[in-house]
């Protein structure tokens, strides 16, 4: 049987800040669109979901959008007569519920069951990716799938018409300026700076608000609604309500949470951005303007691992003087540490970092996308079975 012919079914549980959906939902909609299967989207959160999706009804537990059916995981789900797909993906740290895996383990032909990982640049990620993992209480096999930065992962999430979409974007003035009135900026060309900050609140965010009020240079910053913007709105209050307040030079101003597609725009006419977590970044890769990654944070500062994992990858075949400028606000944005002579240091070098990012991106493209390697690899998985049989 084709794998177009096959059911997928993918469980996200929404619990980082809109990042977990994201993803489920980029990549529900990218194999509906480009690979013609059948996705059935499980989400426990309608509520946020509907944050980067308005289309979605919070009021229904099943809807069908672009493709994808959308159902409501709750506590009263009846899985027997849901049915169980021929290839089951858990998200991001998600489980699967215990009765859907007695289900999958009933079946007279095993769904193929994938373990979609967190994103990682670290060194043991390719020697795990694709292994799979026996579940000790179920005659059933899990593969852990990772995305990531090399061809030993799975590469990461990119629609195949992404780059053209991104391209005419920016050489269409019209759609350009249409786009910042929905925003609500009416005079962009007075902005010589453009910043998108989405981050989590930093204690020394005051630090780098001072840098960007330089009375030559006209810096808008748009802070997507979230932890930073919260924090923001505490010092200044005009921001409530999606305002804005101008220091100097500096134009603040809070954005409501954006939908998928406005977002990607935003990172495609600011300048520089800032981004957190998993699907922003990977997003911030293909705009290709110089940005800054803050990590999801973990416990006893784990997550540094992980960051410096990432930046000796993406700064490898940088000149030296870019790296360690990198490096250096990077590490800054991502600790409590004061930021302004970091920032200088990085600032100096975005010319630089604006040549070297198509670099970077092309060689992430080499990997193929996310998507489509799930793809193979299930097409891959089904051969071998039926070869077997």
């Amino acid at each position: 049987m084709p794998t177009t012919a096959r059911r997928w079914d993918i469980f996200c549980a929404v619990i980082d800040n809109f990042g977990d959906i994201g993803i489920c939902w980029r990549l529900s909609r990218q194999l509906a669109a480009e690979h013609g299967i059948a996705v059935r989207l499980w989400v426990d959160d309608l509520a946020s979901f509907n944050k980067i999706c308005p289309q979605v009804d919070i009021s229904q537990v099943q809807q069908n959008i672009a493709g994808v059916t959308i159902r409501l995981w709750s506590a009263s789900t009846d899985w027997q007569a849901s049915g169980v797909a021929s290839v089951v993906i858990e998200a991001l740290a998600c489980n699967v519920p215990i009765p859907y895996q007695q289900l999958m383990a009933q079946q007279d032909e095993k769904p193929l069951w994938l373990n979609l990982e967190y994103l990682s640049a670290e060194a043991w990620v390719e020697s795990c990716h694709a292994l799979p993992s026996p579940q000790p209480h179920l005659a059933l096999d899990k593969y852990f799938f990772f995305p990531g930065f090399t061809a030993g992962t799975g590469g990461l999430l990119q629609e195949a018409n992404l780059q053209q979409l991104g391209v005419q974007f920016l050489a269409d003035a019209s759609a350009q300026h249409q786009f910042w009135q929905q925003l609500g900026v009416n005079n962009h060309g007075y902005y010589q700076q453009k910043i998108s900050l989405f981050a989590y609140d930093h204690p020394q965010i005051q630090s780098l608000l001072a840098c960007w009020q330089q009375p030559d240079i006209n810096t808008l910053c748009l802070v997507p609604e979230g932890a930073l913007a919260n924090q923001l709105m505490q010092y200044y209050p005009q921001l409530k309500q999606y305002g804005e307040q101008v220091i100097n030079s500096l134009t603040l101003k809070v954005l409501p949470f954006m939908p998928q597609n406005d977002y990607d725009k935003l990172l495609l006419a600011c300048d520089i951005n800032f981004v957190r977590g998993e699907d922003s970044v990977i997003r911030a890769h293909w705009a290709e303007k110089p940005f800054i990654w803050q990590i999801y944070r973990q416990a006893e500062q784990v997550h540094l691992d992980k960051l410096n994992a990432f930046m000796q990858r993406y700064c490898a075949q940088m000149p030296e003087d870019v790296a360690d400028s990198v490096q250096h606000f990077w590490q800054a944005w991502n600790t409590d540490s004061q930021l302004e002579h970091s920032w200088q240091k990085f600032s100096a070098m975005l010319p630089k970092i604006a040549e070297y990012n198509p670099i970077w991106r092309a060689a992430l493209m080499a990997n193929g996308d996310l998507a489509s390697n799930l793809v193979h690899f299930v097409e891959k998985k089904f051969i071998m079975r039926r070869n077997f049989s």
